[in-house]
């Protein structure tokens, strides 16, 4: 059951800050506490096995269970952290030398059942089946550890075909893969059960092997010996000296002390509730409340007033949760209806093709604090039905992400499992919030809605404290929920494309593919399907004979990076084509994307992410504009398709300068750093020429090019290995290369190993503003992850920091341009570049404030170098 928790939970959201993995026993604890609620037993016992190597099965037959997978890392321990919580819980465990766990709880149903008690026996072993009778019952997962249905002796005849007792006799005939049992060749169920049943057992079958006529008969008789081996180990001890009472298994009551210590230390917070809810126990000092999803109420216009002043007075100066219900409309989603929560008060309100004025004025006013998930995508809807928000001080997709910035999602659904232990299901279970938010089966679309915003609400509660404990509030409250309004409004606007420029795009790079595809094909006499990894490989190293690639295993790999490498090598005509005609095919797609993106209003309105990226980078989708080609001719022609929009007289395009070198500048503050920056010299040249002991001016281009390819490098943990690869010289050339960079840049050595080193005591790294990453895997024993953590702890401090000073920048020119009451506008951030619509007559103004926004959106001890550049196109404005 462990192990099935283990699968039926991700083990990437549930582990605590020392690393440890806890997927298992939360899944597995969180089980438990569900069947004591709705079985409520009165005894209560658990069975663990013990290493296979010991049963007296795997001494009989050595490949016995054989064949299983390696049990994974992350499962490791968990399983005496298990034993932990049972002891905490007051619940006998049981593990006994030789014997498996169902061996245990075969002999605690004889038990049982001669002490005249229903048993309930929990197994994802069908071998328990045996057990079956009139008083014991086995509840068998169907799925994962929430749907565990009870299996009575109808039920196991109806889809076995035989009656519990003879189930065994069943398994011996048909084998159990899960065992390694092999049954007899040709031989399914129900040729098995009409033996057993025609013969009177396994015994009888076997006695009467001879007679049973045909290919399956043959193949009996030449597996009896197996068979039987089956039939024996398959059988389970009912007679094992356990050592223990019933009684002793009797009413299981936690030890509050011992549950507050160490669900501290897994950090399951509300599980915790639940166990004190089922036992009947009084925590000591839990301080949590129990979960509550209020009855909605329903107001008419009139009353609607009254339900708000209801809410706000339930608040008590506290934030009211808002969750919105949206549906496609055009090519908008369109809000539909709202609900409102605050402590123990729902309210819903359809909006029936209209808005209540009552509820616009008060979502609009910055002085009711609201908290909701995906303030983003919410008030966007609200704004297509003329709508706006504001008083938002929480967003649960964006404050879960600062509490944890590695995790894959940050859906309500998600959050509230891994946060509120509120298990998903179909619909609410007694004491326990089961979320779907899709309309109800009988038409409850109030109730649905509103218990969204009671997630949202206790999601609020769970957060706020939890955010000042990790030094995020500053960071939500300051910097991420105000940016996204900015990203509201810049999605909203977009960005004006020229579609008879894609067109013609598309047309010229379906050409470009089109005649390197030939290239290739008149290299080699034939066509290929150059699409295809196979046909590839069949070409470039058997017909070809080229050197061979990575091995794979479908053969070699002919993946870009090895082809690019390959051609490098060979310079082969038919590579050069392949390559071309990939490039071209690339980005064609990517433009055929941008064209489908394209709306009514001929602009393009990409989504950003703010929790997508761990280092705090915005992510940009549908479509992603961060994955254009920047410096290739073909990128720029793509760039080129951006164009100022009607009304409006050019773009600004301004980036940073070596923003990330900079920030290695201030946080290791190397004086040989800061002062090139300082007198603004060309990094680059000014550290070629102390590395190489030359003057700046003879700093040759080959030499400028290594020093920027390892300058660069080193914050992402690069290697003399990596660095030989890169730069294509010998590894000894690359070691002493670095050596001498960080003989004259010792500020920089010292602060690469200092920062992996705290990361290591603190168990996280933090940018310039206190934005965290946790790094627990810096002190995991498997080494590859160790050094993936370290490289991460190298590069998170200055990734993250750039992540902050564009996006600070981003509010300095917004809040500039509202300011003097400018027209232009906010369009893009692409890495670490803003892109401004200007309308006429405010070009001097906008460039002025952008630079000074840019410029001021951080204090380093070296000057932020912005660069700007203006056009009628994203092309022509770069610089």
């Amino acid at each position: 059951m462990a192990f099935r928790a283990f699968f039926a939970l991700p083990a990437e959201s549930f582990r605590n800050a020392e690393g440890q993995h806890t997927n298992a026993v939360h899944g597995f604890t969180s089980m438990l506490i569900n069947l004591v609620r709705d079985q409520k037993p009165t005894h209560v016992a658990v069975a663990f096995d013990v290493s296979d190597e010991t049963t007296h099965r795997k001494a009989e037959y050595s490949e016995y269970k054989g064949g299983r997978n390696e049990t994974p890392a992350e499962f490791r321990g968990q399983i005496d952290l298990i034993k932990r919580v049972m002891h905490a819980l007051g619940i006998r465990t049981f593990e006994l030398p030789g014997h498996e766990a169902d061996d245990i709880l075969a002999t605690l149903a004889t038990q049982g059942r001669a002490a005249g008690m229903e048993v309930l026996l929990v197994s994802g072993d069908r071998d328990t089946f045996q057990l079956v009778n009139d008083h014991v019952f086995v509840l068998y997962p169907r799925k994962g550890v929430s749907d565990i249905p009870r299996m009575d002796a109808a039920a196991i005849e109806e889809k076995y075909f035989v009656p519990p007792a003879r189930y065994p006799d069943l398994a011996a005939l048909v084998g159990e893969s899960a065992d390694n049992l092999p049954g007899v060749p040709g031989v399914g169920p129900k040729t098995a059960a009409k033996w057993i049943a025609q013969y009177d057992g396994l015994e009888g079958v076997i006695a009467h092997a001879d007679e049973i006529k045909g290919k399956a008969g043959e193949s009996l008789r030449e597996n009896l010996d197996s068979v039987e081996r089956n039939r024996r180990l398959n059988r389970l001890l009912t007679d094992l000296d356990l050592e223990a009472s019933l009684d002793e298994l009797r009413d299981p009551q936690p030890d509050t002390a011992a549950i507050e210590s160490l669900f501290d230390e897994l950090e399951f917070r509300t599980l915790r509730t639940r166990v004190y809810e089922v036992f009947a126990t009084e925590p000591e000092a839990s301080g949590e409340d129990v979960f509550e999803v209020p009855e909605p109420a329903v107001p008419s216009r009139d009353e609607l007033p009254a339900a708000l002043a209801r809410l706000a007075e339930a608040a008590d100066g506290g934030a009211v949760a808002l969750a919105v219900r949206a549906e496609p409309a055009g090519e908008r989603q369109e809000a539909v209806a709202v609900a409102l929560v605050s402590h123990g008060v729902g309210v819903y309100v359809p909006l029936d093709g209209s808005f209540p004025a009552e509820l616009s004025a008060w979502l609009a006013d910055p002085s009711a604090p609201k908290s909701l998930h995906e303030y983003k995508e919410a008030a966007k809807a609200l704004r297509a039905v003329g709508a706006e928000l504001a008083g938002v001080v929480d967003d649960a997709s964006i404050s879960g992400y600062l509490i944890e910035p590695d995790r894959r999602s940050y859906a309500l659904a998600d959050l509230a499992q891994h946060h509120l232990d509120i298990q998903l299901g179909p619909a609410p279970a007694a004491g326990q919030l089961a979320l779907d938010f899709a309309e109800d089966a009988d038409g409850e679309t109030a109730r649905a809605l509103v218990r969204e915003a009671a997630v949202v609400h206790a999601l609020h509660a769970d957060f706020t404290p939890r955010l000042a404990e990790v030094g995020a509030a500053a960071l939500l409250a300051d910097l991420e929920l105000p940016l996204a309004r900015v990203l509201l409004d810049m999605e909203w606007a977009g960005i004006a494309v020229s579609t008879r420029q894609i067109d013609e795009l598309m047309d010229d790079l379906g050409r470009a593919s089109e005649e390197a595809a030939q290239k290739a094909y008149a290299a080699i006499g034939h066509e290929v399907n150059l699409g295809s990894p196979k046909q590839l490989q069949t070409v470039l190293f058997e017909e070809l004979e080229l050197p061979r690639t990575k091995k794979i295993k479908t053969g070699y790999t002919t993946d870009a990076a090895s082809l690019k490498e390959l051609l490098d090598k060979t310079g082969h005509p038919f590579l050069a084509g392949l390559m071309a005609h990939r490039e071209s095919s690339k980005l064609r797609q990517m433009v055929e994307t941008l064209k489908k993106s394209v709306t009514s209003d001929s602009r393009i309105h990409t989504t950003y992410a703010q929790n997508i990226a761990a280092t705090g980078r915005l992510s940009s989708n549908n479509p992603n504009l961060q994955n254009i080609p920047i410096r290739s001719e073909e990128g720029r022609r793509v760039r080129d398709v951006f164009v100022v929009g009607e009304g409006y007289e050019s773009l600004l395009a301004a980036d940073y300068s070596q923003i990330e070198m900079r920030i290695m500048a201030h946080l290791s503050n190397d004086a040989g750093l800061i002062q090139a920056y300082r007198e603004g010299e060309d990094l680059h040249r000014f550290v070629g020429a102390r590395i190489f002991h030359v003057e700046p001016a003879d700093v040759t281009s080959e030499m400028r090019s290594k020093v920027k390819a390892m300058s660069y490098g080193l914050a992402y943990g690069l290697t003399s290995f990596g660095l030989s690869k890169q730069l294509e010289i010998s590894v000894d050339e690359a070691r002493n290369l670095m050596k001498d960079y960080f003989d004259r840049f010792g500020g920089v050595r010292d602060y690469l190993r200092g920062v992996v080193e705290q990361a290591r005591k603190d168990g996280y790294t933090s940018t310039i503003f206190g934005r965290r990453r946790y790094l627990p895997d810096l002190n995991s024993t498997d080494r590859a992850r160790r050094e993936l953590a370290e490289r991460v702890a190298l590069n998170s401090p200055i990734q993250g920091s750039a992540a902050d000073i564009i996006k600070r920048a981003m509010l300095g020119v917004e809040r500039e341009l509202r300011a003097q009451g400018l027209a232009s506008r906010l369009l893009l951030q692409i890495h670490d570049e803003l892109v401004v619509e200007v309308a006429a007559g405010e070009e001097a103004a906008v460039r002025e404030l952008v630079v000074g926004a840019m410029g001021s959106a951080a204090e380093l001890t070296v000057p932020l170098d912005v660069q700007v550049g203006v056009g009628r196109t994203w092309n022509e404005a770069g610089h």
